[in-house]
């Protein structure tokens, strides 16, 4: 073994001990009556469709990397927005773009700038998006430099010219949002995503939310979830919106689902737990369905552990709380538009419900590596998700 190896697996092996699965409580959020199928077991989703948003192809726009597709259906048109950058991830060169389509996501038209960062060193990267009364809203991450002063920014589409207004940093203090705002029983919206204010990876970044009012889209309260103090995470969450509780489901570096709940309109939140279902460790992208079903899109299998692939939907019996099925989204290989190679790498999914479907959007690396994505949509028959 050479002197860079035993330095590595040392690392590791003190870095794994921090926390282990043993050392959480663990929610049940599975039925346990039914066990998680391994990859080979999971049945494909009848009737499923899929396109490309943006290619990969820097030798024709200059972008290797791409990542955080987000939708929006908004007037009878579909909306994808995105990160890019001409160099690394999570450099001062990213930035905020977006397509539209006026097919139901078949084609795109051309790529158009929500923001490029009007400081050197400032970056405007993916976010999310909420058409909220006549006018399309995004809410984008964004930070200085290398990961530094993450903060959240608001834009308004003048639709008349196509042309995102800036209305200002709206959150600050390391948010980053990863899913829209949904609203909340009291008329109140709550946005989902993470706090990022110690650098990549570590255990100082929790997840967070956001808490607005409907009547001022650029007043938002950061509220960050609780977590025990050596849990290492890089918490980008989601949350599930109910009667009575809110839940919140987000990555650490261990592929099991975290779970915490909050039952005062996400002003105060239980600690992050480990549950009894497995996912990988990626973003993760829930909602509700029309059926009344909650899904979580990721990947969710037996023996998939941190790998990204296959994509996976998981939903629940109609009012239940607890999973009891999955589907495959799609795999690494895979016979339709999009890349295919055993290697691919399908992560950081983002959904909408529109006319008895939900479309989702997710970044699919093509093999290549370090976030140098494509983008692309696959669009899934709400009746095709069913629970026996």
């Amino acid at each position: 073994m050479t002197k860079e190896n035993l330095l590595f697996r040392c690392i590791f092996t003190l870095f794994s001990a921090v926390v282990t699965p043993s050392a959480l409580a663990e929610v049940p959020f599975w039925d346990e009556s039914v066990p998680v199928p391994a990859t080979s077991e999971i049945e494909a989703i009848e009737g499923a469709r899929f396109h490309v948003i943006q290619p990969h192809a820097p030798e024709v726009d200059g972008f290797p990397w791409l990542h955080g597709v987000a939708l929006a259906s908004h007037k009878g048109k579909f909306y994808a927005s995105f990160g890019r950058n001409r160099g690394a991830e999570n450099t001062a060169g990213e930035e905020a773009h977006a397509r539209v389509s006026l097919d139901g996501g078949k084609t795109w038209g051309p790529i158009s700038v929500i923001d490029v960062g009007d400081e050197e060193d400032l970056a405007v990267s993916h976010g999310v998006f909420l058409s909220h009364g006549d006018r399309l809203w995004a809410f984008q991450g964004a930070f200085y430099n290398s990961m530094e002063r993450v903060h959240t920014r608001a834009y308004v589409l003048d639709e008349s010219v196509g042309v995102w207004i800036l209305k200002g940093v709206v959150v600050e203090d390391g948010f980053w949002p990863m899913q829209e705002p949904l609203t909340l029983g009291n008329g109140k919206l709550i946005m989902s995503g993470f706090r990022a204010y110690r650098g990549e990876g570590g255990k100082h970044n929790p997840a967070a939310v956001a808490l607005g009012d409907v009547n001022d889209l650029t007043a938002w309260s950061l509220v960050h979830i609780p977590k025990p103090d050596d849990l290492n995470m890089w918490g980008e969450s989601t949350v599930i919106v109910g009667d009575e509780k809110i839940v919140n489901i987000a990555r650490w570096r261990e592929p099991w689902v975290l779970y915490s709940e909050s039952r005062d309109g996400g002003k105060t939140w239980t600690a992050s737990e480990r549950t009894n279902m497995p996912m990988a460790a990626s973003k993760p992208y829930t909602g509700t369905l029309s059926t009344g079903q909650r899904y979580l899109i990721c990947t969710t299998t037996a023996d998939a552990g941190n790998r990204r692939s296959p994509l996976t939907i998981a939903v629940t019996k109609p009012g239940a709380d607890t999973f009891s099925k999955i589907y495959m989204i799609r795999d690494a290989v895979h016979d339709g538009p999009g890349e295919s190679t055993p290697k691919a790498r399908l992560s950081y999914p983002y959904a909408i419900e529109h006319e008895g479907n939900l479309y989702v959007g997710y970044s699919n690396d093509g093999g290549r590596g370090k976030n140098q994505n494509s983008a692309e949509l696959a669009i899934l028959p709400i009746k095709s998700l069913t629970v026996d």
